[in-house]
C-alpha cells in the first residue's frame, strides 16, 4: 500500500480465497441470486406502481424495501462476484469508502423501513379504526424520506470521518465487501472516538428500531391473541407473518455479525452471514413477500401474464 501521508491509495479484498475448488460454485449462487433479486424487487416496484389494487401503505413501504434491496446487493454483489473470479480484488480508497458508504446506507434504511412497516401492521392491527386516517399519504411519504435521508446521512459522518484516518502499513481485508470493522482495523490512528461516534449515529437505525419492531409485535400479537375465531387470528397474523420472517432473517444476521465479540465465530463464518444479509436476504424478500400474498399474484397475473 502505497502513501502519502494520510492518503491510502488502494486496499487488497481477500473475498473467499480459501474455499479452494468451490469458487464457480459459489459464483454461480451468488450470479443467480442476484439476478433473481433484481428481477424480483423490480418486478415487485412495477406492481405496485402499476396496479390500483396495491395502493397502501403496506405496499408503498414494500416498494422502498424492494428499491433498498437492489441498492445494496448492487453496491456488493458485482465486486463479489469479481473477487471470487480472480481471488481476490484491488479497491481503490475512495471506491472502498463509497462501497461502505452505499452499504451503510441501504443497510441503515432497510432496518427504518422494516421499523415503518412494523408500525403499519401495528396501526392496522391494533387500531383498524384510525388506520385510515393516521397513516395517510402525507405521513408514508414523511416516514419514507426520513428513512433514506437520516440513513444517508449518518453514513456520510461517519465516512467521511473514516477517510480522515491515518493508514500506514497494513492494506489487506480478509473480507468481501469494505466494511466498518475491517478498514478500522487496518488503520494506525486512535479510532476509539470513532467506535463511540459510530455506536451513538447508528443506534437511532439499528437498535432503536429493533427495539421498536420488538414492542410493536408484543402489542400485536397481545391483539392476536384476544380474538375469539380461530379464522380471525388466522387473517390477522397473516397480514404481518412474511414482514416477521424477513425482520427475524435479516437481524439474526446483523446481531450475529455485529453483536456477537469477534472471538464467537471464525472469519470464513463472519462472511459467511454477511453473504445471508446482503444477497441472501434480498433475493429471498421477493419471494416470501409475494408467494402468500394473493393480491400480488393477483396483479402479476392480470399485468404480467396478461390474464
Amino acid at each position: 500500500m502505497k502513501r502519502n501521508h494520510t492518503v491510502v491509495i488502494e486496499f487488497v479484498l481477500l473475498g473467499f480465497g480459501s474455499l479452494y475448488g468451490l469458487q464457480i460454485p459459489l459464483f454461480s449462487l451468488c450470479l443467480l441470486a442476484y439476478v433473481l433479486c433484481l428481477l424480483g424487487n423490480l418486478m415487485i416496484i412495477v406492481l405496485v406502481s402499476s396496479s390500483h389494487l396495491l395502493d397502501s401503505p403496506m405496499y408503498f413501504f414494500l416498494c422502498h424495501l424492494s428499491l433498498c434491496d437492489m441498492l445494496l446487493t448492487t453496491d456488493i454483489v458485482p465486486s463479489l462476484l469479481h473477487i471470487i473470479l480472480k481471488n481476490g480484488r484491488t479497491m481503490s480508497f475512495p471506491d472502498c469508502i463509497t462501497q461502505f458508504q452505499l452499504f451503510g446506507a441501504s443497510t441503515g434504511t432497510e432496518c427504518l423501513l422494516l421499523t415503518v412497516m412494523s408500525y403499519d401492521r401495528y396501526l392496522a392491527i391494533c387500531q383498524p379504526l384510525s388506520y385510515v386516517t393516521i397513516m395517510g399519504k402525507r405521513l408514508r411519504h414523511h416516514l419514507v424520506i426520513g428513512s433514506w435521508g437520516l440513513s444517508f446521512t449518518i453514513t456520510s459522518i461517519i465516512a467521511v470521518m473514516i477517510s480522515r484516518l491515518n493508514f500506514c502499513s497494513e492494506n489487506i481485508i480478509d473480507h468481501f465487501f469494505c466494511d466498518f470493522v475491517p478498514i478500522l482495523q487496518l488503520s494506525c490512528s486512535d479510532t476509539r472516538l470513532l467506535q463511540t461516534i459510530d455506536l451513538i449515529l447508528t443506534a437511532p437505525v439499528t437498535l432503536l428500531p429493533f427495539m421498536a419492531i420488538f414492542i410493536s409485535y408484543v402489542f400485536i400479537l397481545a391483539v392476536i391473541i384476544r380474538i375469539p375465531t380461530v379464522t380471525g387470528r388466522k387473517k390477522a397474523f397473516s397480514t404481518c407473518s412474511s414482514h416477521l420472517i424477513v425482520v427475524s432473517i435479516f437481524y439474526v444476521s446483523l446481531i450475529a455479525i455485529y453483536l456477537v465479540p469477534a472471538s464467537g465465530h471464525s472469519v470464513i463464518a463472519l462472511k459467511i452471514l454477511s453473504l445471508m444479509y446482503t444477497v441472501i436476504t434480498p433475493f429471498l424478500n421477493p419471494l416470501i413477500y409475494s408467494l402468500p400474498n394473493q393480491e400480488i399474484k393477483s396483479t402479476f397475473s392480470k399485468i404480467v401474464l396478461l390474464k
